[in-house]
């Protein structure tokens, strides 16, 4: 078996009852790499806390990096373990993870392969008999849809070698993905982005925020935005709005861009990156929180909203999903300053509601998201197997705020028209940073 065995498995113990799983389903656990304690990371922590006894297999591993997170779990990892690559450099490896992937052996008696993937961990062969369901965030960017910035970011020798790699891993993604047995997306855009790019159709399940981090506070004078400081996060856009609606912005993130947009927005307050403490605090003070990016789902906008503080973010993805428009936040034409500047302008004559903020971000709660899976798990197990589907309840709360959303888009919908009628004459504005 070419995996190296990181933590043996735990005692038997007598299994938990826990509220969502179903402890008869033997689950074994893949994660494309853990290597720090990021969005995808703290998603699939939430889905090992549901599958309390599951063996985890991921290609990398760093204790240290996931804040010993997974320490009390057994792990097993891909040979590539023994190269020492960590999240400064696992990058390098590209080419080895489709074979290290397929070469991972999850447990054999296991009734569900749950994958969690952005990757690889969807390449990763099923054990006989068993059903493979992959959480999706997105399908491997790099060879999909950002090849042109994956390019860029290596000399102008290696680009003809690095595109070949990636026409081949593009291949092997889509090869993979007809070996999964179903699919979850983790919003309607990355839903969209599967069927495109797969062929596959997928069910919805929003990843969970640990809304219980974050209170209301004392709103300051300046908006925020928390991000990685890379192209494209699209952190300019923001930077160059907020310079245009004189209004004060600060920057949470690191990243290769830093050094270039502290010094073209010197009025900008840079603040490096914030632990959990630092970042809730930093919520709570904002005026607030800009989103300028189009994100798959968009963790950023979510938190804002449990801290109680409105969301200026990109008319696009997840967003769209997850910020009602004219009640929790304003929604800005994608990749347009001066959409963005006029949102800045007017958000503080928002009738905004912290409490309203704060309910909406409740959809996304770690709770709402271990229900929504493993009832989604167990409908797909039990339609394999033959069992009459089990209903789910969605509650009169979550009815409401699926028609709220509904309003939202189509309000969203007819401001953007406004907008282009109202800015016909004009050309296209980017920033240039």
């Amino acid at each position: 078996m070419d995996q190296i065995s990181i933590l043996p498995p735990p005692p038997q113990a007598e299994p938990a009852a826990h509220a969502h799983a179903e402890s008869a389903i033997r689950v074994s656990l893949v994660h494309d790499y853990l290597l720090v304690m990021r969005g995808a990371e703290r998603t699939f922590a939430a889905i090992a806390d549901l599958y309390a006894d599951a063996p985890i297999y991921t290609l990398l591993y760093d204790e240290q990096g996931t804040r010993r997170r997974f320490v009390d779990r057994s792990i097993t990892t891909s040979s590539l373990q023994r190269l020492g690559a960590d999240q400064s450099n696992f990058r390098r490896l590209l080419p080895l993870y489709p074979r290290a992937a397929e070469r991972l052996e999850p447990q054999q008696d296991s009734d569900v392969l749950l994958s969690s993937s952005s990757a690889f961990a969807h390449g990763v062969h099923k054990p006989e008999g068993a059903t493979h369901i992959c959480y999706c965030y997105t399908p491997f960017r790099y060879a999909w849809d950002e090849r042109a910035y994956a390019l860029g970011e290596v000399s102008r020798a290696l680009r003809p070698l690095l595109r070949f790699q990636l026409r081949r891993i593009r291949d092997w993604d889509l090869s993979a993905s007809r070996r999964v047995d179903a699919y979850i997306a983790i919003s309607e855009y990355g839903r969209e982005r599967i069927r495109r790019c797969y062929g596959r159709d997928a069910a919805v399940v929003h990843p969970p925020v640990d809304t219980h981090r974050f209170t209301a506070g004392e709103p300051g004078d300046s908006l925020l935005v928390v991000s990685e400081l890379v192209r494209h996060k699209r952190v300019s856009v923001a930077l160059e709005a907020a310079r245009r609606a004189r209004i004060p912005i600060r920057v949470v993130g690191s990243g290769p861009n830093y050094e270039a947009l502290s010094r073209y927005y010197p009025e900008a307050e840079f603040l490096g990156r914030a632990d959990d403490e630092q970042l809730a605090e930093l919520y709570a003070s904002a005026r607030a929180v800009v989103v300028p990016s189009t994100e798959e789902f968009g963790i950023t906008a979510v938190e804002a909203q449990a801290a109680g503080r409105p969301v200026i973010a990109a008319a696009a993805g997840g967003a769209l999903e997850t910020v009602l428009e004219g009640q929790t936040g304003l929604l800005a034409k994608p990749d347009d300053i001066g959409s963005f500047a006029r949102a800045m302008r007017a958000i503080d004559k928002l009738e905004f509601s912290p409490a309203h903020a704060m309910i909406n971000a409740e959809r996304f709660s770690v709770a709402a998201f271990q229900h929504r899976l493993s009832a989604h798990v167990t409908e797909v197990t039990d339609s394999r197997d033959g069992s009459p589907p089990r209903g789910r309840e969605d509650g009169n709360n979550v009815r409401s705020i699926s028609a709220a959303l509904a309003r939202s888009r189509a309000r969203a919908a007819r401001s953007h028209e406004g907008a282009r009628t109202h800015e016909a004459g004009e050309s296209r504005e980017r920033a240039t940073v």
